[in-house]
């Protein structure tokens, strides 16, 4: 596996990603029924297009197997596919995002307990809490920063 940030963003690539994500949502976001997972799916190829960092985690055959967007240190998105949960691709990324991005914080959807606990064990506590999403939907979202003492490399 090796992990690289993408500056072409093809839609060959684009569709890859909406796999990635459409496996991941579905293994972890039970809180989306369908109507709200394809709503989602049909805005995120500009969502990824637009993300200005794009950082993705690929097989030795070059397909993506998880991919994270960041802005400036703060990671917008992290989706690992479900056939490859619990395999250590998400830490990897999540160290690649302190080394080379001095990532420092990450939202992330309170209904959504197994992202919380992975972003609390890398480091991360929550500041702040909304009751919906960036859109308005009814998603609460957890707000998390990097604690400074923290440092997790391993």
């Amino acid at each position: 596996m090796r992990i690289i940030q993408v500056t072409d963003r093809s839609t060959i690539l684009i569709n890859e990603l909406i796999v990635v994500w459409e496996s991941s949502v579905r293994a972890t976001h039970k809180f989306l029924d369908e109507e709200s997972i394809q709503g989602f799916k049909k805005e995120l190829p500009q969502i990824i297009k637009n993300v200005p960092i794009l950082i993705v985690a690929l097989n030795d055959d070059d397909k993506p197997l998880a991919f994270m967007g960041m802005t400036k240190r703060e990671i917008d998105m992290l989706f690992v596919s479900d056939t490859c949960r619990g395999k250590g691709i998400g830490k990897k990324l999540i160290l690649f995002a302190f080394s080379n991005f001095n990532a420092n914080k990450v939202n992330v959807n309170e209904q959504n307990p197994q992202a919380v606990g992975f972003y609390q064990h890398m480091g991360f506590e929550v500041y702040d809490r909304t009751e919906k999403d960036d859109a308005g939907n009814p998603y609460p979202i957890l707000y998390m920063r990097k604690k400074e003492s923290h440092i997790k490399m391993s």
